[in-house]
């Protein structure tokens, strides 16, 4: 996998949720040949070396109380297209606020942190932000620049907050899947102003940098 900064890919850990009334799957966008499939907490912690990332000193807190954490381990995603990583916009006025974009060069608190939430009946995984402590949706109902961008708004698991995980085998970098649209999710390099970076479910295949991703595991 490749790697900035001496970091290495580290594994996630998840606890099953139980899901809301789901809305119909959408036809799975095409699958290329050397990706594999990520089913479980299981897999994943199999595929991935367990190796970690030092958070920042003086780490202030998530915001959020323990008893809504499921699990300890905190991650950070970070685009291969840029090297940034994945930040919850905790401070954008809505309807944008908690959209999602890699344009943090660090961790250094909890808007770069996720929890991933598996659902192993599925294979299928959720992604909470640490930043405020729910679950990260695609907003298929928005358009323009915006249809199907991720946002970390929702208290609950349905099917717009369920994604599935593959890896390459070769590079071991990561894609992830919308189980909404079928679509995968990408990096909106192209974009300017408040809108750059964005993460959006929009691509046919992961058939570029646009689409790969390196997941760490966060400690202290």
């Amino acid at each position: 996998m490749a790697c900035t900064g001496g970091l290495l890919a580290a594994f996630a850990l998840g606890a099953p949720t139980t899901a809301t009334a789901a809305s119909p799957a959408a036809t799975p966008a095409a699958v290329s040949e050397g990706w594999e499939r990520i089913d479980s907490e299981a897999e994943l912690a199999e595929a991935l070396a367990g190796s970690t990332l030092a958070a920042p000193a003086g780490q202030a807190d998530s915001g959020f109380t323990a008893q809504d954490v499921v699990v300890e381990e905190r991650l950070a995603i970070e685009s291969v297209r840029n090297w940034n990583f994945v930040a919850t916009e905790m401070s954008y006025p809505a309807p944008n606020t908690g959209l999602l974009r890699a344009r943090s060069q660090g961790v250094f608190g909890a808007w770069e942190e996720f929890d991933f939430v598996w659902d192993d009946a599925t294979g299928t995984f959720a992604m909470r932000s640490r930043a405020n402590g729910l679950y990260v949706a695609v907003e298929r109902n928005l358009t323009g620049e915006r249809q199907n961008m991720l946002r970390a708004r929702s208290a609950s698991v349905g099917g717009w907050e369920r994604f599935e995980l593959f890896q390459d085998a070769e590079t071991f970098e990561f894609a992830i899947r919308s189980t909404l649209n079928g679509q995968w999710v990408a990096m909106e390099n192209g974009y300017g102003g408040t809108l750059q970076y964005l993460l959006r479910a929009r691509s046919a295949e992961p058939s570029g940098s646009w689409e790969r991703f390196n997941i760490y595991e966060v400690i202290d």
